[in-house]
């Protein structure tokens, strides 16, 4: 054989290993008590070959996900089901169970009782009625390494509630089967539940209470799984989202929603040809202005006593007459229909609040800006 025969075959051999390796399901865990076991040419085997080839046939229930079967009669008769994840497409589904029943001589050789768990499917049979009957014995868990290093008890709060809620669907559900999203901390947390379809709906959510309740909530994440039920939940998303059909979940810990936006009146009638706007016109007492003032004109006064003032206010920054800072109160009080109780809008921090006619409006601004140009002005 050439050189190049021998690459060209590796090659081939190598990655035919490794496509089939990479298409195997992924091995999670096991249960074979053993406390009673079979003989290899027992009337039981026969059973059970005919059993595990009924549920890995092409004619297989893998659309939906489950099928159960019973072969023989007492006392080797034999039950069997299989349960595919409830986001996996019916070719994975279909994978999972034949690779699940070429392994049930290898991982567990002579038991009657027997549940493969992989990441895509369970397997199960026993010997004893397992259809339509809640078992949660031999609990199996597995958490992430991760630990929850602050906000523990509101993130075991969350995982709880949502996993609940999830539950709650599963088990109201045909398929018993569900998963949930909830937000916290930037972060997303994944859930899913599934029970075996056979279950009644009370039977379901009880035995997903049971488990969630012992879900390691100290970690980020986790899983627990017994025979009748599993449940799983992690801060990053593991399973199929488009496959599975999730019901959309309320968001949680999120930002309030804002404010409604503020209306503006329409004008009463008889105001024609005004505009009206909601203004905060505030109603200045006299003795603030004149406070102010005085405060304005000690302030320079000590200016021109010092030797560091260098020169003189440019005309008409300083204050003319004080006829200039006076207010109109008739036409405020026109302006606000003699400060009607309709055109009060509230109270400010500077006094009353009310709807004024743009046009006194803008004479009260324009005091405003005077006098803070002739502050400013002082200052410097």
């Amino acid at each position: 054989m050439s050189s190049s025969t021998f690459v060209f075959l590796f090659l081939l051999s190598f990655l035919t290993s490794f496509r089939a390796c990479a298409q195997n399901p992924t091995y999670v865990y096991r249960i074979c008590p053993n406390t009673t076991t079979f003989s290899r040419n027992s009337t039981y085997l026969a059973n059970l070959r005919t059993l595990l080839s009924s549920l890995s046939s092409p004619n297989a229930s893998y659309a939906t996900g489950f099928q159960n079967a019973t072969v023989g009669q007492p006392p080797d008769r034999v039950t069997g089901l299989y349960l595919c994840r409830g986001d996996v497409t019916p070719e994975v589904c279909r994978r999972c169970v034949a690779f699940a029943v070429n392994e049930t001589f290898t991982q567990c050789p002579n038991a009657r009782e027997v549940t493969l768990y992989y990441e895509e499917c369970m397997l199960r049979y026993s010997n004893g009625n397992i259809l339509s009957t809640l078992n949660a014995n031999g609990e199996f868990s597995m958490e992430n390494t991760q630990s929850i290093t602050s906000n523990l008890v509101r993130f075991t709060e969350l995982v709880l509630s949502t996993m609940n809620q999830a539950a709650t669907v599963a088990s109201n559900s045909s398929r018993k089967f569900d998963t949930v999203n909830a937000f916290t901390d930037f972060q997303t947390l994944h859930g899913l539940v599934q029970c075996t379809p056979d279950l009644t709906n009370q039977d379901c959510l009880d035995c997903l209470s049971r488990i969630i309740n012992q879900l390691p909530t100290d970690r980020i994440g986790g899983r627990v799984m017994v025979p009748s039920c599993f449940s799983r939940f992690e801060l990053y998303l593991f399973y199929n989202e488009a496959a599975a059909d999730r019901t959309p979940q309320p968001q949680l810990n999120s930002a309030p929603p804002p404010p409604p936006p503020i209306s503006i009146p329409s004008p009463r009638p008889g105001e024609s040809g005004n505009s009206t706007v909601i203004v905060i016109a505030v109603v200045v007492p006299t003795t603030v202005i004149f406070l102010l003032l005085v405060a304005v004109l000690i302030f320079r006064a000590k200016r021109k006593t010092t030797a560091y003032e260098t020169e003189p206010l440019a005309d008409g920054d300083d204050i003319a007459t004080a006829g200039s800072l006076q207010f109109d109160f008739k036409a405020i009080e026109a302006a606000t229909d003699k400060f009607s109780q309709e055109n009060k809008l509230g109270q400010g921090g500077f006094g009353q609040v009310y709807k004024v006619l743009i046009n006194p409006l803008l004479t009260y601004f324009s005091i405003y800006i005077n006098m803070l140009r002739l502050c400013i002005k002082t200052i410097k």
